[in-house]
């Protein structure tokens, strides 16, 4: 969901925004500069990292999977 704000700008600011990105895409630059200084982001980013790598995701996986044997015998 989206809020409406109003800021203010000095008209300078405002003038060179305007050229560099545009009328209709500011709000949206200004989130993207914003975003990772208000949102811990970086967590995301670091098990979007790891997920990537499929050699340490499949080591992931068999430790995993010898975990849950070892909790299936411990069961019996």
């Amino acid at each position: 969901m989206h809020r409406k704000m109003t800021i203010t700008l000095d008209e300078a600011v405002y003038e060179g925004l305007y050229r560099m990105v545009g009328r209709r895409k500011m709000s949206q630059f200004i989130e993207d500069l914003l975003r990772p200084h208000v949102l811990d982001t970086s967590l995301d980013r670091g098990y979007q990292a790891m997920a990537a790598d499929k050699a340490r995701e499949a080591e992931a996986m068999e430790w995993c999977n010898a975990l849950a044997g070892d909790v299936a015998d411990a069961a019996r």
